[in-house]
């Protein structure tokens, strides 16, 4: 072989020139041309690379929007759900509550048989103080029947029809009960008034009575039974001229909630309208 040919020389000038790049390369003398060289094209390559994810996340776009959305929607019905079953939990447990006070009522009172009935109405009129319930005379519900809740006394039945009734309550202008205080057992009369205040009246003047003192039904009169809960006395009103003194009471049930009601089935008004003497006669 001849090694002086231009063919031999010149491939042992690319090794030889080879092999000093590299032993170049290794001892980091080219690292700064390397970098030279190949940070145009690092930043070509990251362009390139940018302006390719922006037209992926363009195209997918819509589609992981509409992904979100129908997403959303769904949460929001989940979340809409959650809050109707939350509220229905809630009226639930009310009623559980209400309930389990009229059954502890019922208890403290055995001598008496209970219907229960729901408010369904109120009468719109503001001279009188009215509420309808869902039981009537095919319920057994009568004329006369007294109608509690776990608070106390509400009123009495006004009117019947067959699957409805008419309840007159303690606030009505009408209203007139024999009531006594406790814990003096002084006695007195009961009314409401248009404004839905109750006021006592014709306690003897004589008489101990302070705010706080307990009113309950006597059970004079026969129109109510005796010792069911009306309300507290909060002021009275005495003059040394008058012959009997007042109060004010504040019903112990709150008329604006009233949801359920007991209505006392085996209590029979006594009507004793005929026994009192007409004014007049000897």
């Amino acid at each position: 072989m001849n090694l002086r040919s231009p063919r031999t020389l010149r491939s042992i000038a690319i090794a030889v020139v080879s092999i000093g790049i590299v032993i170049l390369a290794l001892s980091g003398f080219l690292a700064p041309l390397s970098r030279v060289v190949l940070s145009p094209l690092v930043s070509v390559q990251t362009w390139f690379s940018s302006r390719f994810q922006a037209l992926q996340a363009l195209v997918s776009s819509p589609r992981d929007v509409t992904v979100l959305t129908q997403r959303n929607a769904e949460l929001e019905a989940e979340v809409a759900n959650m809050q109707t079953q939350i509220i229905e939990l809630q009226q639930q447990l009310g009623e559980f509550q209400i309930l389990s006070a009229l059954l502890d009522f019922a208890r403290a009172y055995p001598e008496y048989e209970y219907t229960g009935a729901s408010v369904i109405g109120r009468d719109p009129s503001p001279f009188v103080k009215y509420i309808h319930i869902n039981r009537g005379s095919d319920d057994g519900i009568r004329r006369g029947m007294p109608v509690v809740t776990q608070q106390g006394l509400v009123g009495r039945v006004a009117q019947t029809t067959a699957s409805a009734a008419l309840v007159q309550l303690v606030t009505d202008p009408g209203t007139s009960i024999n009531v006594r205080l406790e814990p003096e057992r002084v006695e007195g009369v009961i009314s409401g008034s248009i404004t839905g205040d109750v006021s006592l009246d014709f306690i003897p003047q004589e008489a101990t009575v302070e705010p706080g003192d307990l009113v309950v039904t006597s059970g004079l009169g026969g129109n109510f039974p005796a010792n069911i809960l009306i309300g507290q006395v909060t002021s009275v009103r005495s003059q040394d001229f008058d012959l009997f003194q007042s109060a004010s009471i504040q019903p112990v049930v709150d008329f604006e909630k009233l949801e359920i009601v007991l209505v006392i089935t085996n209590f029979q008004p006594v009507d004793i309208s005929p026994l009192i003497p007409l004014e007049g006669n000897p």
